[in-house]
């Protein structure tokens, strides 16, 4: 049986450069050129059946870098068994030992198992201390590299590395843009329930590398990230009225968006991250603001006595959907980001006292997801921009929340059991199949999703 040797491993080709919180990422492609050979799944709406693939133990250079080549393993692993859409298969069941990633693999081994997918990798610490990373990716059927890159970052960020390459296989795999190198800003709940502390906490979509970014003392809510990673936004209630807070993640600086008289909520980031927009209380009832980062000159959007609230803006920054009462029932509403006439698209077929909150727009523009609450249950479901195709993903008590996933193909979102316990993360796939509970160190709120970060960082 033959072997193929490839050419090395190119240094300069399609070189990126990726800067986040310090970590410096570069990115080569390797060589061959990748295959037209077509192993992809095909996602629908209905029910998927997850590829099987096989991803090897990412061989160390040296003994020492062993541990972090497992690892990196082990979080691509997850990430793509997680999504659903992947079915790894157990490294018991392999035939072949991976030892060079330079040389072909012997594909009937892997055709044997029946993997359609094949990932080896290597790991290797260079000189001056940094990691460099490299992958494969392998059509088993035709014997073909789908694609490879090749990643220099310093140690600490290997998993940052492993969430890249998961975004890498599964963008070739899928077509669409992988969500696994992202964050997600939450609501900590720590103590009894009477006196429940709440603090601004970080973490990568997976639950690894949590971070608090304040530290309890005041009630904070709705955090919501900028589209460039680098700032959040919130709600904290503190001495006298609840204040918009703007945080920088990378410096810990936080600064009022604004003082305004009454109250503030939900406050969100418009896609260009130059405006707020927000929910002021005056009186009996809430309008929406949007202000300019700038200038911070405020518009006033709405001008009604209902209560205006939960405002988020469509991907192209031109539309914004919103949560009001006017009609009498909370609903969801969609006008221009400018303001004026509101047109009215939550009408339940099933029950027509049903209301619903918390809308937020799709990053793709496809949906607008929802909490609908009706017959004792809190659903999170996902509808068109205009209203139809209303589909309810799941259902129970309490689900609230949801945010996107920076593809749009996945929902987080949290739920409260009740009683003496407290609210969990969750994250279901927007056509209601694989719903999975996502770890934290404690009771968590309020998800927000960043954008992806490698597509953000500069």
């Amino acid at each position: 049986m033959s072997v193929t040797s490839f050419a090395p491993f190119s240094i300069a080709l399609n070189r990126r450069q990726f800067v986040l919180g310090g970590a410096s990422v570069t990115a080569g492609l390797l060589l061959p050129s990748t295959s037209e050979a077509q192993t992809r799944l095909q996602i629908t709406e209905g029910n998927v059946a997850p590829m099987p693939i096989a991803i090897t133990n990412f061989v160390p250079g040296s003994p020492s870098d062993g541990d972090v080549g497992n690892g990196v393993t082990q979080v691509i692993t997850n990430n793509l068994k997680r999504s659903g859409l992947f079915n790894p298969i157990d490294q018991a069941a392999f035939i072949e030992r991976i030892g060079n990633i330079d040389v072909a693999p012997q594909f009937q081994n892997w055709k044997t198992i029946n993997a359609q997918a094949l990932v080896t990798g290597r790991m290797t610490r260079q000189p001056d201390g940094r990691l460099k990373a490299e992958f494969r990716l392998w059509d088993v059927a035709s014997g073909q590299q789908l694609t490879g890159q090749q990643y220099f970052t310093s140690p600490e960020y290997w998993r940052r590395i492993a969430h890249i390459i998961s975004d890498q296989i599964y963008e070739r795999l899928t077509g669409e843009k992988g969500y696994f190198d992202s964050r997600v800003v939450f609501v900590d709940e720590t103590g009894p329930k009477e006196r429940r502390v709440k603090r601004l906490a970080m973490m990568d979509q997976d639950g690894a590398n949590v971070r608090y970014l304040t530290r309890g003392s005041d009630l904070v809510l709705t955090p919501r990230f900028s589209p460039n990673s680098q700032e959040i936004t919130y709600m904290e209630f503190g001495q006298g009225d609840p204040k918009v807070y703007l945080f920088n993640i990378e410096t810990g600086q936080r600064e009022i968006v604004g003082n305004f008289p009454g109250m503030t909520f939900a406050p969100r980031f418009s896609p260009d991250g130059q405006r707020v927009i927000m929910s002021l209380q005056q009186g009996g009832n809430s309008n929406l603001f949007v202000m300019d980062l700038r200038s911070r000159a405020t518009t006033r959007l709405t001008d009604t006595p209902a209560i205006d609230t939960s405002p988020s803006y469509s991907p192209d920054g031109t539309r914004i959907c919103f949560e009001s009462d006017r009609g009498g029932r909370s609903q969801i509403y969609v006008m221009a980001a400018g303001g004026g006439a509101a047109q009215r698209i939550s009408f339940s077929k099933d029950d027509t006292n049903a209301t619903y909150s918390t809308p937020v727009w799709s990053p793709k523009g496809d949906y607008i997801a929802f909490t609908r609450q009706g017959g004792g249950q809190f659903s999170i479901g996902v509808m068109k921009p205009d209203g139809s195709g209303e589909r309810l993903l799941t259902s129970g008590y309490h689900n609230e929340g949801p945010t996107f996933s920076p593809n749009g193909r996945v929902l987080m979102f949290f739920r409260d059991p009740g009683g003496s316990g407290g609210p969990s993360l969750y994250s279901v796939d927007i056509s209601g199949r694989n719903e999975l509970k996502v770890p934290t160190p404690g009771f968590a709120s309020d998800p927000a999703w960043s954008p992806l970060l490698s597509s953000t960082a500069g």
